[in-house]
């Protein structure tokens, strides 16, 4: 088993959970896409983990998820800041590439 390095920097999480469709409609969601869009905001270099923390369904069948979204560097600590900017534009790009209800 080869040796994976890790951060000994703080991490910084962050949620996102959204509406996947209205009641009825099939949703445009696709996990492994989820994720490359992730990775495509910020270069991939900061996001260690991105996992589904809550899901449920209401009374007339709209289904929600919460993602978590962990970030942390390997070579320095990150700013809650710095962090939020890139979340706002994944947050901005999941709402327009799958036409997804932010909550």
């Amino acid at each position: 088993m080869k040796f994976t390095p890790y951060s000994k920097y703080p991490l910084c999480y962050k949620d996102v959970s959204f509406w996947l469709n209205k009641s009825g409609e099939e949703t445009k969601f696709n996990f492994n896409e989820f994720c490359d869009l992730i990775r495509e905001q910020c270069d991939g270099d900061y996001v260690e983990k991105i996992e589904l923390i809550d899901e449920f369904e209401n009374k007339i069948g709209r289904k929600s998820q919460c993602y978590r979204i962990t970030y942390r560097s390997m070579d320095r600590s990150l700013t809650n800041e710095e962090v939020d900017v890139v979340q706002f534009a994944v947050r901005d790009k999941l709402a327009r590439v799958f036409d997804v209800e932010l909550r």
